[in-house]
C-alpha cells in the first residue's frame, strides 16, 4: 500500500512537472508564404508539433502569408492535438520589407491573453516593428517579443538600441525576446539588456545556412537568439535543430528556410 501511494505521487509530481514546463520555437522561414508547398508545411509541422508555442518570422505580407501559417495550423489540428494561431498586420518599413509575424500554441498548455501587438512607439526607428503577444501558462504570464531586424548589411545595431527601453515601457510585462536579430549577442548593443538581466539563450552558436556545406560545416552566422530574464524564468533545457539533416542536399533544406529553429524549455517562476 505504501509503495503504491509513493508511486501515485511520484506520478502526479512528475505530471504537475510536465505540466508547467513550456517548450517554445522560434523559427524565421524563409518567405513564408505561397512559394511554401503541402510538403514544405508538413515538414515544418512535423518540427514544430512537439513544442507548445512557435513563434515565426518573414510571414509573407501580401497575400499567402497569412494563408500559409492557417494551412500550417490545420495540419497541427489534424495531429492530434488542438493549436491556435494569430498573425499579426503588416509591419510599417517600406514596402518590400514589409512582413508579417505569427505564433501558434497549443490551446492545452497556452492561453492568449489580450491582442496581440506591433510596437508603434518605434515604428519609425525600426523597419519591421517587433510583434508582442501575451500568453497565460499556469495562471502566470510571459510576453513574448518576436522581431525580425533588418540585414547586417545595414546594420541591425541601429534597431536593436531601441529594445533597451521596451522594459521600461511595459514595467508589468514579463518581456522575452525572440526571432532573428542579423547580429550575435557578443555585440555590444545588446549590453542594456544584459545589464537589466537578461541573458542569451544561445552564445557562440550559429543558426543560418550556408549555400554549401565545407567539411561537414554548414552554418553559417550567429543571428537567430532568444533573451530572457533568469529571475522570471527558470532554464530547463535549449538548442537548436538541424532539420537539413533530414535531406538529401542543402539546397533542398533551404527550400524550406535559410535559417534553422531554435528552442527553449523553461518553467515561469
Amino acid at each position: 500500500m505504501k509503495n503504491s501511494t509513493f508511486y501515485l505521487l511520484l506520478f502526479l509530481l512528475t505530471s504537475f512537472q510536465a505540466f508547467s514546463q513550456t517548450k517554445f520555437i522560434s523559427w524565421n522561414i524563409e518567405n513564408f508564404g505561397k512559394s511554401k508547398s503541402q510538403t514544405s508545411l508538413l515538414s515544418i509541422a512535423k518540427t514544430i508539433q512537439d513544442y507548445d508555442i512557435a513563434a515565426i518570422q518573414e510571414v509573407v505580407a501580401g497575400y499567402g502569408g497569412a494563408q500559409a501559417v492557417a494551412k500550417l495550423a490545420s495540419i497541427l489540428n489534424e495531429k492530434g492535438t488542438k493549436w491556435d494561431y494569430i498573425i499579426s498586420n503588416p509591419t510599417s518599413g517600406t514596402s518590400y520589407k514589409k512582413e508579417r509575424y505569427a505564433f501558434l500554441w497549443k490551446t492545452s498548455k497556452v492561453k492568449l491573453k489580450s491582442d496581440p501587438w506591433l510596437e508603434k512607439k518605434y515604428h519609425l526607428e525600426i523597419d519591421r516593428e517587433p510583434y508582442f503577444a501575451t500568453f497565460e501558462i499556469n495562471k502566470k504570464s510571459i510576453t513574448i517579443v518576436n522581431f525580425h531586424a533588418i540585414t547586417k548589411s545595414k546594420q541591425p545595431e541601429t534597431e536593436i538600441k531601441y529594445f533597451k527601453f521596451l522594459p521600461q515601457e511595459y514595467p508589468n510585462l514579463n518581456l522575452m525576446f525572440t526571432g532573428d536579430f542579423n547580429c550575435p549577442e557578443s555585440h555590444t548593443v545588446f549590453n542594456p539588456l544584459k545589464k537589466m538581466g537578461y541573458v542569451s539563450l544561445l552564445q557562440k552558436q550559429k543558426t543560418t545556412l550556408k549555400h554549401k556545406c565545407k567539411a561537414g560545416n554548414c552554418l553559417a552566422s550567429e543571428f537567430d537568439n532568444i533573451f530572457y530574464k533568469s529571475n522570471t524564468l527558470k532554464h530547463i533545457d535549449s538548442g537548436t535543430i538541424l532539420f537539413y539533416e533530414n535531406y538529401d542536399s542543402l539546397e533542398e533544406a533551404r527550400k524550406i528556410s535559410d535559417h534553422i529553429p531554435i528552442w527553449f524549455e523553461f518553467s515561469l517562476n
